[in-house]
């Protein structure tokens, strides 16, 4: 019988040191989600990183790897902050709460630098990135990057074009640390502003039956939603044409909402006459709280 997972306090988090652990987040990179495309951070790159100002923080249980987060020291002119190029937990532990754990323990490792937030970039496609990002972290974004590495991936793949959003995670800001704080229920209530806020993508289920986008919007109120798969790798093997609109769909929607000043607040797994439809939340300028 297989050992049973530990929960995520059963993980401890520290700095990767050895060879042997860069080489298992060398290849624990490449577990990430099926349609994932990014090429991973090497050993010789990742010990660099760690020596020269970059946090390369593991999740280990025992002596085993179940998540890694690797990034550098970034700066845009004006400030410092933590740049996370791949956050990747492995598989079978993604049900235990420990991208959450290791988010927080690559902020506290960061805060010993002095530090007071971390950016880095997401596919929009990708739920549960987006759900950890912006629902559990209290991350933003107001940045659409399209054909940001440019395209990757074998020619026949569903999906080689490379959209990023990207996001900023102010951890020491009144709003966030309120959000970190705030009690976790086993099944919290949807965001009551998803109530009010229009969807900009139209959508509907394809000969497969998932869900395909049909048409775009741009956003006119307060706030707004921008639907994406629950499980864009579902939608790539039984829908292949269906991932490039999805991608081009998405694009067109951010675009248009970013162009306009809004900007992502929120994200959300909203149950809809019994199927599982993922969106994130957009709000305008006015009601968009200030980012440090």
């Amino acid at each position: 019988m297989a050992a049973e997972l530990p929960g995520a306090s059963g993980f401890r988090f520290r700095r990767l040191a050895k060879p042997e652990e860069f080489r298992a987040a060398e290849e624990l990179q490449t577990l990430g989600p099926a349609g994932a495309s990014d090429s991973p951070a090497p050993v010789s790159l990742m010990r660099a990183a760690q020596d020269h100002g970059g946090v390369v923080l593991g999740a280990f249980t025992d002596i085993y790897l179940a998540g890694v987060s690797v990034g550098f020291l970034g700066f845009d002119g004006s400030s410092l902050y933590h740049y996370v190029q791949r956050f990747v937990v492995r598989p079978e532990y993604q049900n235990h709460g420990l991208g959450f754990r290791l988010a927080l323990a690559v902020r506290d490792e960061v805060r010993k630098q002095g530090l007071e937030s971390l950016r880095g970039t997401v596919d929009p496609l990708e739920s549960r990135a987006g759900f950890l990002l912006f629902h559990r972290l209290g991350a933003t974004a107001e940045r659409y990057l399209t054909h940001y590495y440019g395209q990757q991936g074998a020619a026949e793949a569903p999906d080689r074009e490379t959209d990023r959003l990207e996001w900023r995670w102010p951890f020491a800001v009144p709003a966030v640390e309120q959000h970190l704080a705030a009690p976790r229920s086993p099944a919290p209530p949807a965001d009551p502003r998803f109530a009010s806020a229009p969807r900009l993508l139209e959508t509907e289920a394809g000969d497969s039956g998932l869900r395909l986008p049909t048409a775009v919007a741009e956003p006119s109120t307060p706030a707004a939603q921008v639907e994406v798969p629950f499980d864009i790798d579902l939608v790539r093997q039984h829908e292949p044409s269906g991932a490039r609109r999805w991608r081009h769909a998405v694009r067109d929607a951010f675009r248009a909402a970013f162009d306009l000043g809004y900007s992502v607040a929120g994200f959300e797994v909203l149950e809809v006459e019994h199927e599982r439809r993922s969106a994130y939340l957009l709000t305008a300028p006015s009601t968009t709280a200030p980012a440090a």
